[in-house]
């Protein structure tokens, strides 16, 4: 059986990594010329200031007293400049922010992940094509744009990694570093000849990246006296640089400004999805080459911003945030960065019709040298018979949009030529997309027939060993090598056809995979001819009403990952199941209990989604009510007379009652001292962590008698899970761990409903002798809605507690009583364990459920394996890459969640087989009689 783990294993990594491949590759070419407006720049040098982290309305809005929040900015808005709001894509984090503004493309979403300050990928930016670029701020992000340069003209200027501390007095303080280096730095170039000559040559790009603002919002959420102090600092830092600069130059009028921000942040202090407030950035422009403010009686957006901002009468120019890197170049009459996909914002530009036409054009042929090469890489990829070209650009139409925009300019008709400029880009683009996307049907198709082979593959396994729906068929030899030959040769047809197109070698494990694969299905083909006649013969009917129910099954899971409240009418199905199947009748009270539990379970899917509000006093309640549960089964417990209680066990008990009682005092307290800004008390630190460690320990010194050992488990993880919640959420493990112990009395009612074994008493049943007593039955119907169930509960132990599908969905306000200094492992970490633990539950449930009804836990699991299986596929299909950022975030993570559920629920297996059945035995000391 481990080469079936491993092949199941190794078949899910791909499947896993596939999506990568198919739907996020960069999208970067290289080999284009660079392409420069002809005409003289308005600027000869820009400074660019990038506040990270700050949301468009948090800059914008006036305060309570209708003073702005930024009063120089709001001057500079009013009376000299441009501004609008600048639209970033997902993922809003630091790194894909600053590529869109300096080299104007968008990351993939793969290249996120391999690095922030490296380059994993070489591309050209403004700073790149500047004659100088100076630099100044977080290490986090400067060292991108100055590796991937050449020679050396981009200098940087970092502080230390370690400033950037969340729990610290002020962050506001890594923007006054960034000002004052700036200003010394100005002021040691007088005594500098070099330096001073230097500063005074065309084409000179100064960027300050403020790093204060988003760390203020990380600790303090946006709408903190924190957040608010930190941009009037950066105001008037601003106003100071922008002064001394002009001076510097003796007013020479030939600097332009830009501030701008990378990305926003919710109302929750996160930041990386696709919500308004983090894809929404200020941007303002001012200076030379810059047009001054617009007036105008009314403007039309869907958002009600102006007039909440009362900016209705000035004239608000939104663009994309890639948009921005053509603006710089354009101003200092750099060449536009080679990747970059940002289309001019004429608008924000004061200056001829002529220079505007021919910066468009600039722009146009730009876009299109990349389209070029796009287009004859996949040519030389493809052969010549297969290859689809993009229609809208061919070769002469390509001629005859470049020469009609020339012929217009000659005749000064510019809009004209702006016009088809526009429409030159729009299709470039679109063509751009339309090579990037070539291979995707093929790919797709590919990985859609392994997934199917695989699946049918498992049914095949599950019906041939562990049912007796079939007879043992003998194999033809002969037969099998014509079978095995005739697959070889279709694998290598496969092979040849990829490697005269020169294909990536990952293509050829997509394509190659469903190969052996299917070969191992159409060797059991006697199995499914056997299987077939069985079904067809008496109950055609029921077989076809078995496989409806399933598919109803499944489509419910898979709706449920887009509308939590799916789940409630799933355990409302559920609460009506003992009715339907008449099991009620031999066994009232716990079906009416069962059924009262999952009513309580149908309402948290309905709840809002965690973080929002905590809601402290709802988590000490819940303290205080499993502790008085633990009482209640201590007392009993002492008044058993059974002959296997110890006192050890009396003691492991009274631990996990202390500890439970500790956790919610340090919920209460923390939360408090928090409040009063007094910082994360030392003491409660150490008790949070002593019972994080505590509770992996002490389930396994209790009794592995059924109800205690799980009752164990339970407390144990209750006490760490108190300390991670910080609202409603806190209940969930009580109510999911009540369902789960009346499932596991239901499950055995079932048994003898279906006559399959004798009852055995569960009060005394054990999980150490279990594997040795029973005998392993056969699967029946039935087991198929016993695995459906395990699934159900673990999607429902995901969403149930407020998770939405996204990986914005967690508060970092949950880990405060472990730590408040910024760290992304740790956080991470305790977020995901709190996650885990509601699955825990529901999977050491699981395994007393397999082992009182006497399966082998490998049957029941390879059941499991299917659902999830046929989950996955659906959601393959739902990836998208376009639509809002929202949308190809969550079905991104809708993916990953489901194949990662499946590779995870193979390693919860072993986690609860340790759990349930595995004892630490503490040394004894022994009685001596004396004689």
């Amino acid at each position: 059986i481990p080469v079936f783990i491993l092949a199941g294993l190794l078949v899910h990594c791909v499947f896993l990594v596939s999506i990568f491949d198919i739907y996020f590759s960069s999208p970067l070419v290289h080999g284009m010329t660079p392409q420069q407006t002809p005409l003289p720049p308005p600027a000869k040098r820009l400074v660019l200031f990038v506040a990270d982290g700050l949301r468009a309305d948090s800059l914008y809005e006036l305060n309570s007293n209708n003073t702005p929040q930024a009063p120089y900015l709001r001057g500079i808005l009013e009376n000299n400049g441009s501004w609008g709001i600048s639209h970033t894509r997902v993922p809003t984090e630091s790194r894909p922010g600053h590529v869109a503004l300096i080299a104007g493309f968008y990351e993939d979403v793969s290249a996120v992940a391999k690095g922030w300050k490296e380059n994993p990928v070489e591309f050209d930016s403004v700073f790149n094509e500047s004659k100088y670029t100076w630099s100044w701020g977080s290490p986090d992000i400067l060292p991108m744009f100055a590796k991937g340069a050449t020679g050396d003209h981009v200098y940087t200027f970092c502080y230390a990694a370690e400033s950037e501390d969340f729990g610290a007095q002020d962050a506001a303080k890594l923007d006054m570093w960034v000002f004052d280096r700036v200003k010394s730095f100005f002021n040691s170039s007088r005594s500098n000849q070099t330096l001073f000559s230097a500063l005074n040559e065309e084409k000179v790009v100064l960027f300050l990246h403020l790093l204060g603002i988003d760390t203020n919002g990380h600790a303090h959420r946006p709408n903190s006296r924190e957040y608010k102090e930190n941009i009037k600092k950066v105001d008037e830092g601003v106003k100071e640089i922008a002064l001394m600069i002009d001076n510097f130059y003796g007013n020479d009028g030939k600097t332009a400004f830009i501030l701008t921000s990378d990305h926003g942040m919710t109302d929750w202090g996160s930041h990386g999805a696709g919500h308004p407030s983090e894809t929404l950035t200020p941007l303002i422009v001012w200076g030379a080459g810059v047009n001054y403010p617009q007036k105008v009686t009314s403007q039309f957006f869907e958002d009600n911003f102006l007039k909440e901002w009362k900016l209705e009468n000035f004239k608000r120019l939104d663009v994309n945030q890639a948009d921005i890197a053509p603006l710089m170049a354009s101003l200092i009459g750099v060449p536009f960065p080679l990747n970059s996909v940002g289309t001019l914002p004429l608008e924000y530009l004061n200056n001829s019709a002529h220079f505007k036409a021919e910066s468009m054009f600039t722009n146009a042929v730009q876009i299109l040298e990349q389209f070029k090469v796009k287009m004859s890489q996949k040519k030389e990829t493809t052969l010549s018979f297969l290859f689809t070209p993009f229609k809208p650009l061919s070769d002469s139409e390509q001629i005859n949009f470049l020469k009609k925009t020339r012929l217009y300019i000659q005749q000064q008709k510019y809009d004209e030529a702006v016009s088809l400029c526009k429409t030159l880009i729009n299709l470039a683009l679109e063509g751009l997309s339309y090579y990037h996307t070539y291979d995707r049907l093929f790919l797709g198709l590919s990985i859609a027939m392994g997934f199917v082979g695989w699946t049918t593959y498992v049914i095949l396994v599950i019906i041939k060993t562990h049912t007796n729906l079939t007879k043992t068929v003998q194999t033809n030899n002969k037969e099998s090598t014509v079978l095995f030959y005739s697959f070889a040769f279709v694998g290598m047809i496969i092979a040849f056809f990829l490697l005269i197109q020169t294909c990536p070698w990952t293509y050829y494990v997509y394509c190659l995979l469903p190969v052996p694969v299917w070969y191992a299905v159409v060797r059991e083909l006697p199995v499914i001819q056997d299987l077939a006649t069985n079904l067809m013969s008496p109950h055609i009917g029921q077989s076809i009403g078995f496989l409806l129910v399933c598919t109803l099954g499944i489509e419910i899971l898979v709706f449920s990952f887009f509308y939590r409240s799916t789940l409630t009418i799933g355990l409302l199905v559920f609460a009506g199941w003992p009715v339907i199947t008449q099991l009620w009748v031999q066994a009232k009270t716990t079906a009416l209990i069962w059924t009262l539990l999952c009513v309580l379970l149908a309402i948290f899917p309905l709840m809002p989604v965690v973080g929002r509000e905590p809601n402290i006093p709802l988590v000490i309640a819940t303290g205080l009510l499993t502790f008085l549960i633990s009482c209640f089964s201590l007392s009993s417990l002492c008044k058993s007379e059974n002959k296997y209680r110890s006192n050890e066990d009396l003691k492991v008990c009274f631990y996990q009652m202390l500890s439970i009682a500790l956790s919610t005092y340090v919920v209460s307290s923390t939360h408090d001292s928090l409040k009063n800004k007094q910082g994360l008390p030392v003491l409660n630190q150490i008790i949070s962590w002593m019972t994080l460690v505590s509770s992996s320990v002490l389930p396994l010194l209790s009794p592995t008698f059924l109800f205690q050992r799980l009752f164990s488990i339970l407390l144990s993880l209750m006490s760490t899970y108190l300390l991670l919640s910080t609202g409603y959420e806190a209940l969930f493990p009580l109510v999911l761990s009540g369902l789960m112990f009346v499932w596991i009395n239901m499950e055995q009612e079932a048994l003898q409903h279906y006559g399959l074994s004798f009852k055995p008493k569960l009060a005394v049943f054990n999980f150490a002798y279990a594997t040795d007593i029973t005998q392993f039955r056969q699967l029946h119907l039935d087991d198929v809605r016993r695995s459906f169930f395990f699934v159900f509960f673990i999607v429902t132990a995901f969403f149930g507690t407020g998770n939405i599908a996204s990986i914005n969905s967690f508060d970092p306000a949950s880990v405060y009583c472990f730590l408040t200094v910024f760290s992304p492992f740790m956080m991470g970490g305790l977020l995901v364990l709190k996650v885990v633990i509601p699955f825990v539950l529901v999977s050491c449930a699981f395994e007393a459920v397999q082992v009182t009804t006497q399966l082998s836990s490998k049957s029941l699991f390879l059941i499991v394996l299917v659902i999830s299986d046929i989950m996955a596929l659906h959601f393959f299909f739902l990836v998208k890459d376009y639509g809002s950022w929202l949308d190809i975030g969550t079905s991104i993570s809708h993916y990953v969640l489901v194949m990662s559920l499946t590779i995870f629920m193979m390693l919860m297996n072993g986690l609860a087989q340790l759990l349930t059945a595995k004892r630490l035995e503490l040394p004894r000391r022994t009685k001596h009689h004396s004689t």
